[in-house]
């Protein structure tokens, strides 16, 4: 992972809005219904380009295939194991039984969507099979991206998210889950760091989870799981160079109240429990964008990066450069130390195919002014125009 002496610099949480026919062929591909492989390589193709210019034209400096290959950030994972089978009964957000109208608004806007609540559950010991359509990823991403970007990152979702998503069947404990998982995710993890890019973590369990796997833990008990789904990305990314690796904490990325959300403070100091070197957070939801202040009670480790968004994934209002300044600005204040603040969005702009909140032209805006934005603060924070 790179860092900036001069100026901040900036990236975003991985996913990016997929088009239609590539959408359906990966719902398809999902579903294990026919589809042509060659048309599906040659739209991948033209896919991950097409982001890979967006995010160069938007000025990000880390930048990835925005996902472009995967039906979501976590559910692809059963196709490249064994051992699943039958579908999860996950719980939804609390949010979501408290208030059925924001189910009914999700259906209306989102009638065909790829497995979320009903992916597949582990029912049998899980083996990971073929590390072949991760090289594969990986290879089109870097011919694609060859020298368009200061730094390239992949992502891959955590033992934790997927413990929650794909849900136990099989195991005798969740904690014999999560090893299980750790151990053969780990093939990815490596795979991706061995490759030269980036790896990052996606682990919104870290927080989301407080709302719906872990509901009926306290607070202080929830931390305590964090405390074993961070062992086990620990466990997962074992012998990767801690500068190799960041981590992306969310609280879900959808418009709803996430009024039952945990409160930052609550969960930092086990966040500082990941070996990575970075820490992607989201502050432009409106339920925690004060959330800066969390850092005075338990500051960032010297040996850490701040990742926080500062641009919002979940509506179609692009942020005034203005804005986003400020909002870098409150990040660099609260970390003490401007060149470990890297600038970014709240979440994915496609965390599952054809679930995408904000339109696609409204994407590139908002990473414009992420751009714009950082170049504005570099220039107050360091007293001399950016070029």
């Amino acid at each position: 992972m790179i860092l900036s002496k001069d100026r901040i610099l900036t990236t975003h949480v991985g996913s990016l809005p997929r088009n239609d026919k590539l959408s359906d062929l990966l719902v398809r591909q999902e579903q294990k219904e026919a589809y042509d492989a060659a048309e599906m390589n040659a739209e991948l193709d033209r896919a991950v380009s097409h982001v890979v210019e967006k995010q160069v034209a938007a000025g990000i400096d880390a930048g990835n295939d925005g996902e472009q290959q995967r039906v979501g950030f976590q559910t692809y994972v059963p196709q490249r194991m064994s051992g699943f089978g039958g579908v999860s009964k996950r719980r939804r957000g609390m949010e979501f039984e408290e208030f059925p109208e924001l189910v009914e608004s999700l259906k209306r806007r989102f009638p065909h969507v790829s497995k979320q609540q009903n992916a597949p559950e582990a029912q049998a010991d899980i083996k990971y099979l073929d590390i072949k359509p991760l090289e594969s990823e990986i290879a089109r991403f870097k011919r694609i991206a060859d020298a368009k970007f200061a730094d390239r990152f992949m992502t891959a979702p955590s033992p934790g998210i997927i413990s929650s998503t794909m849900m136990n069947a099989y195991y005798e404990s969740h904690d014999k889950y999560l090893d299980a998982i750790a151990r053969e995710m780990k093939n990815e993890y490596q795979a991706i760091a061995k490759s030269g890019l980036t790896l990052q973590i996606d682990a919104p369990d870290l927080a989301m989870d407080r709302t719906m796997m872990f509901r009926d833990l306290t607070d202080d008990q929830f931390v305590k799981q964090v405390e074993r789904n961070i062992a086990a990305i620990n466990e997962g990314i074992a012998g990767i160079p801690r500068q190799s690796v960041r981590l992306h904490v969310c609280y879900g990325n959808w418009e709803g109240p996430h009024i039952h959300d945990i409160p930052l403070v609550k969960i930092l100091p086990a966040l500082y429990q990941a070996n990575v070197s970075a820490l992607s957070i989201e502050f432009s939801n409106p339920r925690h964008s004060h959330e800066f202040a969390a850092f005075k009670q338990h500051p960032l480790p010297k040996d850490m990066v701040l990742v926080p968004g500062v641009i919002e994934t979940t509506n179609n209002i692009v942020e005034h450069p203005e804005v986003v300044a400020r909002r870098i600005e409150d990040a660099v204040k609260a970390v003490g130390d401007r060149e470990r603040v890297i600038a970014s969005t709240d979440c994915g702009f496609g965390t599952f195919t054809n679930r995408e909140w904000v339109i696609e032209p409204g994407v590139w805006l908002k990473l414009k002014s992420l751009r714009e934005g950082a170049d504005i603060a570099s220039a107050r924070i360091w007293g001399k125009k950016v070029a």
